[in-house]
């Protein structure tokens, strides 16, 4: 603990700008392994690679597919499960992210291009309101693409990219693919917390050990901008070296359709504390702490009303050289006026609204734990099963009698019914993925 905090106080950018590392290495963090760390790609082989005649790799293929079932011990009459981002649906075999794509650096030019396919794509987009902000824009236009962007890399320092497309979010510690994180259903910090974002952005490595990123966007969690006021944003990665890994994110913009400005700051400390990948026992021991912190204000909004703060902390146990691996994580969030929470339930009035009208300081604190296995037989694939308990202060979670209707079809009339909703739930998935 005493090296962390030596870290933390050590981080400065004046330092970091200034450190020139030997000139025989130019790469990024090179040489140090980051596949243990929450939130980052495990891969350490690529086999979809195309290469000139001189040996430079022109372009990587990648391809992911995940799929799960779940089942919510609650068993709600629909088969819908609710406030995830991760899980959709209860007692079904279910493609959650089908995913292929090209990536170059080829000569400098950077270029990306994912496709994506299944169903949490349709959960995280069904969220975006900036669609309907004017004509000649969709959710259809744009919702097999993952992520896509153009750009160039200068060879000054370690490395300087300036790109503009569609990214995945920089916000929070965990990553939009599952396979990447330590848990399948995510923190619900991260949860809460945007997926993608729409601009440019510049990625400065001044040092080996050291990434900063500034971005502009259209806003938070949105292909297109809620009015004329762009967003803005700051990503920091410091690594001292492959065990330790020192994050600090920051976003605000105009969010709404109204004057309402939002500011967003993450940080994480994700430290690995024991290592012996050869060994048939425990092989790797880490743990990471991800922490958030945002608020609203202006046209009424007031930051000590409308905030969100929350907290994740895992830690994650490998056994016989890495190949399989268990994570225990406790997380919670509050979100008072509910500016960033997800709806329960489409059908209203319902017993979550009438709680919230009945809390003069509209309060939501959510508390979740997880228990995660996961089967590693190589970098390409991965079993996971996962148990949850989630608990809140109101009426969220769905309950059996579902959130759709009666007798759970979208077609049925939902006249003098209301969805039913409860404070607890628990549940277990079982996931498959693989990865080239």
């Amino acid at each position: 603990m005493k090296k962390i905090i030596t870290a933390l106080l050590s981080l400065s950018f004046v330092p970091l700008f200034a450190q020139e590392d030997s000139l025989q290495t130019k790469i990024p963090f090179d040489g140090m392994d980051l596949s243990w760390i929450n939130g980052q790609n495990r891969q350490t082989k690529f086999p979809l690679v195309l290469k000139d005649t001189d040996g430079e790799t022109i372009l990587t293929g990648v391809t992911y597919l995940d799929s799960y079932i779940n089942y919510d011990f609650n068993n709600p009459i629909d088969n819908t499960h609710t406030i995830s981002s991760s899980i959709g649906r209860n007692n079904e075999f279910t493609v959650n992210l089908a995913s292929i794509g090209i990536e170059t650096n080829y000569k400098n030019v950077i270029g990306r291009l994912w496709l994506q396919y299944g169903q949490m794509a349709s959960i995280i987009q069904d969220l975006d309101g900036t669609t309907q902000h004017g004509r000649n824009t969709s959710i259809n236009n744009l919702k097999n693409i993952r992520e896509a962007s153009a750009g160039y890399h200068f060879d000054k320092w370690h490395g300087i990219n300036v790109e503009m497309g569609i990214f995945m979010s920089y916000i929070g510690l965990e990553s939009y693919v599952t396979q990447e994180n330590w848990s399948y259903q995510r923190s619900m910090v991260c949860d809460f917390t945007p997926f993608y974002f729409s601009g440019a952005r510049i990625q400065a490595f001044p040092s080996k050990k050291f990434k900063t990123e500034l971005w502009l966007l259209n806003g938070w969690q949105s292909y297109n901008s809620w009015n004329k006021t762009l967003g803005v944003g700051n990503s920091n990665y410091y690594r001292p070296n492959e065990n330790l890994q020192l994050v600090a994110n920051f976003y605000y913009g105009n969010d709404s359709r109204v004057a309402t400005n939002r500011f967003h700051h993450d940080n994480s400390v994700v430290a690995r504390y024991f290592t012996d990948k050869k060994s048939n026992g425990l092989s790797q021991a880490a743990f990471s702490l991800n922490t958030h912190y945002g608020f609203q204000s202006g046209a009424g909004a007031k930051a000590s009303e409308q905030y969100m703060t929350g907290a994740s902390l895992s830690n994650r146990l490998w056994f016989r050289q890495n190949k399989f691996a268990l994570t225990l994580r406790g997380d919670f969030v509050t979100n008072p006026s509910l500016y960033l929470a997800f709806s329960p339930s489409p059908v209203t009035p319902n017993d979550f609204t009438d709680a919230i009208e009945n809390d003069p300081n509209q309060n939501l604190t959510i508390y979740q734990g997880t228990m995660t296995f996961d089967i590693m037989p190589s970098d390409f694939v991965t079993f996971r099963l996962e148990y949850r308990y989630r608990q809140s202060n109101k009426p969220y979670f769905a309950g059996s009698g579902g959130t759709t209707s009666p007798d759970g079809w979208i077609t049925t009339p939902t006249e003098n019914w209301r969805p039913d909703l409860v404070k607890q739930e628990y549940g277990i998935t079982l996931a498959v993925n693989f990865r080239l």
